[in-house]
């Protein structure tokens, strides 16, 4: 089977080192011309546009930096999809949008999946990233054995849509751990605490997070670069907001959050790296959030292992 890769940036093109790493018949398309010569000298095929490589590939997965950015590219894709083609969303997107462009494939015979990314960069670079799958159980079955070179954890979430809505959560829920990561450690700097002991004490105690463990670390380093920049959190968190306005819930915390990265990016820039959202206090307390013996970058140390299915507490396996 054939599979197309639309969309090779910072997450992207490391779920599709993974395919290539591990002997799928590639095929890929990005507007980066450089980035299409690195993946075809390590033996990717190249599609010159969207349709040619949905006409030339039984699954076409795109990984894209906004909604309107993947809806030009599954317009362009369309007129090539019929019965055996199956489109992969692994961008962070509106749930509602994807059920639209997924109910156009369908509509044509095709399957869709929206199937977002969660967990960082680099475990994106070693394929020990988590995966949500919304999909019908046929096509999730279908399309786990791709799933699981790109990740170590799939979850099937449910219906087409499901997915998008749960990775928006869980990336409002990383953001408040960011923030309160920040906050936490300027406080603990302009009451005296040495920054190193901070760190482990956050690390072994009942107020540790993914996050700290792994973005504190840049932070502390100076680098604060996390290949994710304030624009994507922005658009991120005020999807979880519109999820909360549809639904009614007069969320407190959210507006907060993104009023943060509002002033962050009108200070700092749309692109700048979204932990540089510490700069704020660091500016406001004039201290120095950093110190010796941390990494500059984010690294997984686990190792590269097969992917499986993760089954929710109280479900049979196969359920859904």
């Amino acid at each position: 089977m054939k599979v197309g890769f639309i969309g090779l940036g910072n997450v992207g093109g490391k779920l599709a080192g993974s395919l290539l790493r591990n002997g799928v018949d590639l095929v890929v398309h990005d507007l980066d011309a450089g980035k299409l010569a690195d993946f075809a000298a390590r033996g990717a095929g190249v599609a010159e546009s969207p349709a040619g490589l949905m006409r030339a590939c039984d699954v076409v997965i795109t990984c894209l930096p906004s909604p309107a950015a993947s809806a030009a590219v599954l317009d362009a894709m369309l007129p090539e999809v019929g019965p055996g083609k199956t489109w992969l969303e692994m961008s962070t997107t509106d749930a509602d949008e994807v059920r639209r462009l997924g109910a156009e494939v369908i509509a044509k015979g095709g399957a869709a999946v929206d199937c977002p990314v969660s967990g960082g960069c680099h475990r994106a670079d070693t394929g020990n990233i988590s995966i949500f799958a919304g999909c019908d159980r046929a096509t999730f079955e279908r399309i786990l054995p791709f799933l699981t070179i790109m990740g170590r954890r799939i979850l099937h979430t449910g219906a087409l849509g499901s997915a998008s809505v749960l990775k928006v959560m869980t990336n409002y829920l990383a953001t408040a751990n960011l923030l309160t990561c920040c906050e936490a450690l300027v406080t603990m700097k302009a009451a005296g605490l040495d920054l190193n002991t901070t760190f482990e004490a956050i690390r072994i105690s009942s107020g540790t997070s993914f996050v700290h463990e792994t973005e504190s670390q840049v932070i502390l380093n100076g680098s604060r670069d996390i290949n994710f920049t304030m624009d994507l959190v922005k658009k991120d968190i005020g999807l979880f907001q519109e999820i909360a306005d549809r639904a009614g819930v007069p969320l407190e915390i959210s507006p907060l959050m993104i009023s943060i990265f509002a002033d962050g990016i009108a200070r700092y820039g749309e692109r700048a790296q979204s932990d540089d959202i510490i700069r704020r206090l660091e500016e406001a307390t004039g201290l120095d959030i950093t110190a010796p013996g941390f990494p500059p970058e984010m690294v997984d140390d686990e190792p590269e292992e097969p992917g499986y299915e993760v089954v929710p507490m109280g479900r049979a396996p196969g359920a859904g």
